[in-house]
């Protein structure tokens, strides 16, 4: 059994959209209620510490767990939130697990026991900064049988704007199970995500012996070592004019001020309507387009090589910051690690520091300087001429040999914290064996060729 999660578009009445923002609002309280008193707390401590008090005679320590805060927080809620009762426990739940799991991942970023960037300490949500979202983990929580709608705890009937079928037909066969349902607002719309508990089904890939390279670009959105070049279709330059319309139409308008308490007002909410409506769109393109061709690659191809890319260190130019973002290489790679492992495939990701579009996919040489303006790539040696990107492309795919039947997925997912491995004099181009000499190497272990490590996914 396996964790997955169908999510649904909502289209609520205008009172089913007003409950939904009020359990949501309720969260938001919850959760700065609490971290008001776990702040209050710390620093009653710390002011009595200051005056020499014994650590056994200070104020208690109020716990930073759910059932704690939970307690807490129904000792409180009579005097905090008077209007409790008109929304759902689930709601003040919601909450009060935010903040206990953000306190968590504060502390053991803090010890260094936590992976990954470091983690601050928690901030109050305000109502314009925060996303709306409320989850039932308890209560009516169902798919109908029509399709169309879904029942939810203290909501009732809500209407789906798509078809809820895929996941009532394994409801019906009793081969899931709803866990929790968790309601957000995200690009102008509510939806909701059923987190399931269902029994993976058994695929294959429709060639589950053939090995495609992909290279990811901002000139083509991918290429494939079979020569397939897919396009990037660019939707922030296409909406970039109408999006400096609606901004003027923005300041234009009398907006918010914080500082002075002023209101906007109802002609700027209308133009900030529109501007976000235009960036919805654009994002709902590019989510599209990015499923299409994940789903493409993981049912078509058996294995699929790419490359792990330095994103963080790529948006720092100024002049193709914008570019990389709209392309969405990270969502790629997020989205063709489980999609390939449904499918029944497997997914290669090559060391950030093989050099992939240097390499000559015919013999192998390897050149010392490429500039990324040479979009045509000639080897001097065996005198081949072939597309950069897809001279990069068949490399990679040349390296799904050397870890052929090699053992499980590595834990570091990244690789980015592997340290340069050290190589023969010369520099690294001269120790890099040709690809196609990777087979001659095949190992049941995770593979190292030539200092560059690659993972299997």
């Amino acid at each position: 059994m396996v964790i997955r999660a169908y999510r649904f578009a909502l289209d609520p009445t205008p009172r089913q959209a007003r409950d939904l923002a009020r359990h949501s609002g309720a969260a938001r309280v919850a959760f700065n209620w609490g971290l008001a008193a776990v702040k209050a707390n710390l620093n009653q401590r710390e002011a009595e510490r200051s005056y020499g008090i014994d650590d056994h005679e200070l104020t208690p320590v109020l716990g930073w767990s759910l059932p704690t805060l939970r307690k807490a927080w129904n000792r409180a809620k009579d005097e905090a939130a008077p209007w409790w009762r008109e929304c759902s426990k689930e709601a003040f739940n919601t909450g009060l697990d935010q903040l206990a799991r953000a306190l968590k991942n504060w502390s053991t970023s803090r010890d260094r026991h936590r992976a990954g960037r470091k983690m601050g300490f928690p901030r109050f949500k305000t109502k314009r900064a925060c996303v709306p979202s409320v989850r039932f983990t308890t209560g009516a929580i169902r798919v109908e049988q029509d399709c169309r709608h879904v029942t939810l705890p203290r909501l009732g009937l809500i209407k789906t704007h798509e078809s809820t079928g895929k996941l009532e037909r394994r409801l019906t066969a009793s081969t899931a199970r709803i866990l929790c349902a968790t309601v957000r607002f995200d690009r102008g719309r509510w939806f909701v995500a059923f987190t399931v508990e269902t029994a993976p089904a058994m695929k294959t890939p429709r060639q589950p012996d053939a090995v495609i390279g992909v290279d990811l670009g901002v000139r083509h959105l991918a290429v494939l070592s079979d020569g397939t070049m897919i396009e990037n279709p660019r939707r922030h330059d296409a909406s970039r004019r109408k999006l400096a319309q609606t901004s003027r139409a923005v300041s234009r308008r009398r907006g918010p001020d914080r500082q002075k308490g002023q209101r906007p007002s109802n002609r700027w909410l209308q133009a900030n309507a529109a501007r976000n409506k235009i960036h919805h769109r654009v994002a709902n393109q590019r989510r599209d387009g990015i499923h299409k061709l994940t789903t493409m690659l993981a049912r078509e191809y058996g294995t699929v090589v790419v490359e792990d890319l330095n994103l963080a260190g790529m948006v720092r130019n100024r002049r193709l910051a914008i570019q990389i973002r709209d392309a969405g290489f990270g969502e790629i790679r997020r989205q063709l690690t489980y999609k390939t492992q449904w499918n029944g495939g497997h997914l290669i990701v090559a060391d950030r520091w093989y050099p992939s579009s240097k390499t000559c996919s015919g013999c192998g040489a390897v050149k010392l300087k490429l500039r990324p303006a040479q979009r045509t790539f000639s080897c001097t040696k065996c005198g081949l001429v072939l597309d950069r990107d897809h001279n990069a492309a068949r490399n990679l795919a040349a390296l799904a040999a050397a870890v052929a039947g090699s053992g499980p997925e590595r834990v570091n997912g990244r690789g980015a914290d592997r340290k340069t491995a050290q190589r023969a004099a010369g520099g690294p181009e001269a120790s890099i064996p040709h690809p196609a000499a990777y087979a001659a190497g095949i190992r049941r272990e995770p593979v190292s060729v030539g200092g560059y490590v690659l993972e299997i996914r």
